[in-house]
């Protein structure tokens, strides 16, 4: 999604060992608002923009290990009774969900939200704003960590539909809020079940060519202390691991206007930071697409290989018919510039496919499309999906 507008909201948290949610709902008479609300066709955009960026913020805030015990009047979020329901069930599972990563990797210590609004629909008593979520989740490393590699944050973008809807007294209370969260594991943010459904459109397709079973799926146990950590080369006689790096970090969210975008576009993204480090187009012809033997874009999808999308696909061109890739044993042997793909429901069909742009202490940090990531901990993603099969490739 391209932007215009900007605002950025920074919410103070205070330390606390539980989270108190405050969620300011409406009366029963209250959700369908009277006939003798007053008029809304000039409501403010700029106050509509701030209710929804104080209402992401107190999703993110929730995450952090300094949990707010008392929002501010800015964070409070006034919702129709029905949303209000949701946001109990929502924001206890958040709770739970920042609780599980802090015990895996020390969690997140706070958050900022960015919010860009593209569009704000005010109709009668009602309003929808379609919106662009940008959070940055803290992790908790010295400034001394960081300098020498760490990330200092987790950062995603992630679109939105949030609705309102005008109250008696003439206030806006939150009525919905549908994230664009199609395909790809489950947005930091977010909530949502463990298996995942992976968009229709990712590129990729039944090959010409039976391509027998795959190998054994990475191990997920975690290394011993004397293991020797591999160093990967910023530069290979063949690929430049740095280009690769670097690609991923600049169009993790500013898609490439060089190249289409999928539903599910975790596999074109790789296939463009393996183009920018080194890889070699091959095929071309309309007739190779749907071979496995084969990896190209074209100008439509139709003079696009299935390997280039596709993540099941991309699996086989990498690993068998080119060898670019090698499959390694254990998914903590990753290093930077390699690549990670997931089947998430272990059905034998690979789901999703990430870059590793940074590694510290041991620790890969992963960055994908879909929705949009960059520097994920493999520990919060092997937490978010203990049944996956993971298949981690060395580039």
């Amino acid at each position: 999604m391209r932007t215009t507008g900007h605002r950025r909201v920074i919410a103070a948290v205070a330390t606390t060992a539980a989270a108190t949610i405050t969620l300011i709902g409406t009366p029963a008479h209250a959700q369908t608002p009277s006939p003798t609300a007053a008029p809304s066709a000039s409501a403010d955009t700029s106050e509509l923009t701030q209710l929804a960026e104080g209402y992401l913020q107190q999703r993110a805030d929730l995450l952090t290990t300094a949990r707010p015990a008392v929002k501010s009047a800015r964070g409070q979020v006034q919702a129709t009774r029905s949303m209000s329901e949701q946001m109990q069930g929502e924001f206890a599972a958040l709770v739970e969900k920042g609780q599980r990563y802090q015990e895996v990797d020390g969690g997140y210590t706070k958050a900022e939200v960015d919010v860009t609004v593209t569009d704000v629909t005010v109709t009668g008593q009602s309003a929808t704003l379609q919106l662009t979520e940008h959070s940055r989740l803290y992790l908790p490393y010295t400034p001394q960590e960081i300098e020498e590699g760490a990330p200092e944050y987790e950062e995603l973008s992630l679109s939105h539909t949030v609705r309102f809807a005008q109250g008696p007294d003439g206030a806006w209370l939150l009525s919905s809020d549908e994230a664009d969260a199609e395909g790809g594991p489950t947005a930091t943010t977010q909530v949502a079940d463990v298996d995942v459904e992976p968009s229709a459109d990712d590129g990729g397709g039944t090959p010409d060519e039976d391509e027998g079973s795959k190998d054994a799926g990475a191990d997920v146990a975690p290394l011993p202390d004397s293991s020797i950590e591999y160093v990967k080369p910023a530069v290979s006689a063949n690929y430049n691991y740095g280009k690769m790096v670097s690609y991923a970090n600049k169009y993790w969210n500013n898609h490439n206007d060089a190249y289409r975008t999928y539903g599910n576009d975790c596999t074109n993204f790789i296939s463009q930071a393996m183009l920018a480090g080194g890889w070699k187009p091959k095929g071309g012809a309309i007739i190779q697409r749907k071979s496995n033997k084969y990896w190209f874009y074209g100008p439509t999808k139709f003079t696009t290989s299935y390997t280039w999308a596709g993540a099941e696909n991309w699996y086989w061109f990498a690993k068998k018919h080119s060898k670019r890739t090698k499959i390694l044993d254990n998914v903590w042997r990753l290093a930077s510039a390699d690549v990670l793909q997931a089947d998430f429901n272990r059905n034998n069909n690979i789901d999703h496919t990430m870059i590793v742009t940074k590694k510290y202490r041991g620790t890969p940090y992963l960055t994908y499309h879909t929705s949009d990531t960059h520097n994920k901990s493999l520990k919060k993603i092997l937490s978010d999906y203990p049944r996956a099969w993971w298949y981690a490739h060395r580039t």
